[in-house]
């Protein structure tokens, strides 16, 4: 096998992972054509299921995600993206991380523990 199988699992999950800090960033999904983007272009492409489309990282925001190292797992049906995150926010809702809640397993409640990087409101129409 020489990547991921897209035969498989057309839609696959992508994580993002920050390349310096190894903070999981976001996850994703990526088609055979982001997959083929992502690779030849390095600079991160997804497939948005809710717009049915090619989703460029950071093409509104300005947020992108160079690619620095890309891995697939045993399965070949999820890979890992190591990137380099420009202006400092993965998360649409202007957080470094999508991943900025954090849950108190005794109790189910969640806290903030990120903090926002930029305002959606301003960025996003």
């Amino acid at each position: 096998m020489s990547g991921p199988d897209f035969e498989k699992v057309p839609l696959i999950p992508a994580i993002a992972q920050d390349a310096a800090s190894g903070k999981v960033l976001m996850m994703a999904y990526m088609n055979e054509a982001a997959y083929a983007e992502t690779v030849s272009t390095r600079r991160v492409c997804y497939y948005s299921r809710s717009r049915k489309k090619l989703w460029r990282k950071g093409e509104e925001s300005g947020n992108v995600q160079h690619l620095k190292r890309l891995f697939y797992d045993c399965d070949a049906d999820t890979i890992l993206v190591q990137v380099e995150q420009v202006g400092g926010a993965a998360c649409h809702e202007g957080y470094e991380s999508c991943f900025f809640r954090e849950v108190e397993p005794a109790t189910g409640a969640f806290r903030v523990v990120g903090e926002r990087v930029f305002d959606p409101e301003e960025v996003y129409e």
